[in-house]
């Protein structure tokens, strides 16, 4: 690969434009995090631990099956439309834009008979509690995967306003609108009532998004006769599917387990303390949203100089706020969880653990994101396979034994595990280092040559 050494004026502007980029997208997402808080501290006043927690529970398994609907188009569409740009292939990349909406609906219908088929035979010869909530919330699935491929389309499209604000502003809080017309109503809310409001909000907001999407590609992407290269986009997506799929299952497992094993109320609980959790990780998706198209331009270019100085700048950016964080959250663990009611305040040491393990995860970077968009995919596939097997098998093992605690436990140690791995691939494979540590070492130069 031969190397190409930008100048200092390049690297400036690079830094520049991912810091405003950065800028733009911290905005929408502290905007879209306080939203969305503030969304399931309400639910939970007005549904309660029990109700709460079925919501949960169906949530968790429509996002899981949203993965399979959308068959990993959603990266797949961000790939390519953005490669067919640089290239001007426009054929190609409006052939990508409409096959992906046609496969996404025709898979996602495909997937919701197929749950609700199997719901219906398991509540058949066994009643369960969640059968009529899953049977309602299987509308959520081919709505979720709509949401998600929009979202990648118009970040392919450079508008990270339109890629999230309906999704992260906009949905919350028609959700919340919704509850609190129905609570204010009938004084009371059913984690149904909760599911039917939030497929109503979804179907909203895919809608209003779309009117404003479609323009927009439009205008960005020159028209072309659509040309298909549909086996190519597919076996592509297919090993991107693979490892979402992963990734999915190791953040959503827990609380599904928690809520078969330990019941509803234990549930909602343990899963105020994996949004809260969450908040440790914000600063680490605001840089993955803006900085995964850098890679791809610096390591095609072959300039890992480059890609280093940008990985070690983003890492600071990442691990400092990451750490403020943390403190604060196992400072204020009860009083935070308190605010969803003071029942939830139990969750304080599953909070605590769940907060180390993110911390670990913003140390390690945007490792993930490094290995995708420099083509490296199959082999952090395995990773995130294995991290998904294991955190199954320790959930199942600590779950009956210390309760949403091991469920804490488990999960955090994977997290911890599949980072760790996955930076040593990094190292091996990309041939930058992406943890923080280096970018402690580096901060004094990086500061005086950006002048940022």
């Amino acid at each position: 690969m031969t190397q190409t050494v930008p100048s200092p004026t390049e690297e400036n502007l690079n830094l520049g434009v991912l810091a405003k980029e950065a800028g733009i997208a911290l905005v929408i997402q502290f905007a879209g995090v306080a939203v969305t808080y503030l969304v399931q501290v309400c639910l939970a006043r007005w549904m309660g631990k029990t109700d709460y927690g079925i919501y949960q529970y169906v949530i968790s398994w429509s996002i899981l099956l949203a993965i399979p609907a959308g068959f990993g188009l959603p990266r797949t569409v961000l790939r390519f439309v953005s490669e067919y740009r640089v290239k001007q292939e426009w054929g190609l990349l409006w052939g990508i834009l409409r096959s992906s909406w046609l496969i996404s609906i025709l898979n996602s219908i495909l997937v919701s008979f197929l749950a609700a088929g199997v719901i219906l035979l398991l509540n058949y010869y066994h009643h369960f509690t969640y059968a009529t909530p899953l049977l309602i919330g299987i509308g959520l699935v081919p709505l979720q995967s709509l949401i998600n491929l929009q979202l990648a389309t118009a970040r392919a499209a450079k508008d990270i306003t339109l890629a999230y604000a309906p999704s992260k502003i906009i949905r919350p809080v028609l959700l919340l609108c919704g509850g609190f017309v129905v609570f204010e109503k009938s004084h009371s809310l059913t984690g149904i009532s909760a599911l039917e409001i939030a497929e109503i909000a979804f179907l909203v907001t895919i809608l209003l998004q779309l009117g404003f999407l479609l323009p927009k590609l439009k205008k960005e992407f020159e028209a072309s006769q659509p040309v298909y290269a549909i086996r190519e986009w597919l076996g592509v997506s297919f090993i991107l599917l693979l490892q979402f799929s992963f990734f999915m299952i190791i953040s959503q497992t827990d609380k599904i387990m928690v809520g078969s094993i330990l019941g509803p109320e234990q549930a909602g609980m343990y899963a105020a303390a994996v949004k809260t959790a969450k908040w440790v990780s914000f600063v680490l998706t605001i840089i993955n949203m803006v900085a995964a198209p850098s890679f791809t331009t610096l390591y095609a270019k072959g300039d890992l100089e480059g890609l280093q100085k940008v990985v070690s700048t983003v890492a600071m950016w990442i691990f400092w706020p990451s750490v403020a964080m943390s403190l604060f959250l196992m400072v204020f663990s009860q009083p935070v969880l308190g605010i969803f009611g003071s029942d939830f305040m139990a969750a304080s040491w599953q909070l605590k653990i769940l907060v180390l393990g993110n911390l670990v995860s913003a140390g390690c970077g945007s490792v993930g994101y490094l290995m995708v968009m420099t083509g490296h995919q199959k082999k952090s596939v395995k990773v995130f396979g294995c991290a998904a097997v294991l955190n199954i098998v320790l959930n199942a093992i600590a779950i009956p034994r210390f309760g949403a605690v091991g469920a804490a436990i488990a999960t955090a140690l994977t997290l911890v595990l599949w980072n760790i791995w996955l930076s040593f691939l990094v190292v091996k494979h990309v041939g930058v280092s992406p943890l923080v540590f280096r970018g402690l070492f580096e901060w004094g130069s990086s500061k005086s040559e950006i002048g940022t």
